[in-house]
């Protein structure tokens, strides 16, 4: 969308509240794709579900490519947007179910890597698109490109699902104990899988878990830190930037071209930073990077905040200000909170817990993605940046208070702790 925006704004005469009704269309069919994506990844499997989200990718990609007004924009845009909520809740949570225990973080952080290189590869589409016409036709047929071409990563991703196996807990849960140990087994080794095998099964012989057992004592702090990571994963500004940046450099003087020539830098730097913070994950552990990252964060964000006011955002300051930030994000607050949301709660009720932590990650990303132009124009970049900076720094003093470490821990030892400390 960050490429297609600009376009489309002019394109339908968007107002700076259209414009981001435009932009967060997709992220409300997040909010409902995750909403059911946690009862029915239970009741037909996590594979199913995940290529029912393919589906929606490709029925998204050729209807935002095709819209003669913006309704039905965003329809097509929502439809899109309900496959990134199954996928967004079902892949953090099918990764952690499959991995082995001393390199789960790193696993799952590669879900987010796929997100960053989906970005970057975009980004490049953008520019080259763009480039393939002049304004007045980008107007009229490039964003439509832009959109379109959703269509060809949707095709890869519902073939390859085709050949990566069913959850083995999942499988064990509907009593499937032969098939899931055949996957346990593949993975950790006959012993190591024998052993995971009966630890997913003393979990799995407590009662069902329900809504109301998420805010239970035993898992009332387990649902806070999973929440609070998820809303300020996205009210600390990270979509501000990723989907605005092209508006957010033509603001202060940039063309066009060369605003989205800054976002492939944005993008590559993103890249750049999920690689350190897989090296980093299982190693220094969730905890300890979180609290380097955002405090950077922090920093960045000021810095923005300052560009703005004393009105030097026209010159590289503000852009090395965003690429700090986006570092800070990429090697900590962008993988960490889909690691510890997917691996904090336990078998009963994970699927339901990470949906309902997950809706609020995606409320997050709307708020931010519908108020961001409005905010820029009625408050200015200074105090927009000076907002996002107030929530980092919230956050990091709750990251230090309640987050627990979790690296090297299985699922089933991660539900015991929990345990321990609440009882």
């Amino acid at each position: 969308i960050s490429g297609a925006i600009g376009n489309l704004q002019e394109k339908f005469q968007l107002s700076a509240q259209a414009m981001g009704g435009a932009a967060s269309a997709a992220i409300w069919g997040c909010v409902f794709g995750v909403l059911f994506a946690g009862y029915l990844s239970d009741r037909f499997g996590r594979k199913k579900m995940l290529i029912a989200s393919a589906i929606l990718f490709g029925v998204s990609a050729f209807g935002s490519a095709i819209p003669e007004n913006l309704t039905q924009f965003i329809v097509a845009r929502f439809v899109g947007g309900l496959g990134v909520g199954v996928a967004s809740m079902l892949s953090p949570l099918y990764i952690s179910e499959i991995a082995p225990a001393h390199n789960r973080g790193t696993l799952v952080t590669l879900y987010q890597l796929a997100i960053v290189l989906g970005i970057n590869l975009v980004y490049f589409i953008n520019l080259l698109i763009a480039g393939m016409g002049d304004q007045a036709w980008n107007v009229e047929m490039g964003w439509r490109y832009m959109l379109g071409s959703e269509g060809i990563p949707a095709l890869l991703f519902l073939g390859l699902l085709f050949l990566v196996p069913e959850s083995p807990r999942w499988l064990a849960k509907q009593g499937r104990d032969a098939e899931a140990l055949d996957i346990l087994v593949r993975i950790n080794g006959e012993e190591r899988g024998k052993e995971v095998l009966e630890e997913v099964r003393g979990t799995l012989n407590e009662e069902q878990g329900t809504i109301k057992d998420l805010f239970s004592t035993g898992l009332r702090i387990a649902m806070l830190v999973g929440i609070v990571l998820a809303i300020f994963s996205q009210i600390t500004g990270i979509n501000a930037i990723i989907y605005y940046a092209p508006e957010i450099f033509k603001s202060v003087g940039f063309g066009t071209e060369s605003a989205l020539l800054q976002t492939v830098v944005i993008g590559l730097t993103n890249t750049l930073f999920t690689f350190v913070a897989i090296w980093l994950m299982d190693r220094t552990g969730r905890r300890k990077l979180l609290l380097f990252g955002v405090s950077g964060m922090i920093i960045c964000l000021a810095g923005m905040g300052a560009s703005f006011y004393f009105d030097l955002s026209s010159g590289p300051l503000l852009l090395f200000f965003i690429l700090g930030y986006i570092a800070c994000f990429a090697s900590s607050l962008g993988p960490i909170p889909w690691v510890l949301i997917s691996e904090i709660f336990p078998n009963k009720n994970r699927g339901t817990a990470m949906s309902f932590c997950i809706v609020m990650l995606w409320l997050g990303v709307v708020a931010v993605t519908q108020f961001f132009p409005i905010m820029l124009e009625q408050l200015g970049g200074a105090f927009t940046f000076w907002i996002f900076m107030v929530n980092a720094i919230i956050l990091v003093i709750f990251v230090w208070r309640f987050v627990p470490e979790t690296k090297q821990k299985t699922l089933e030892e991660i539900e015991l702790a929990w345990k321990q400390i609440n009882s």
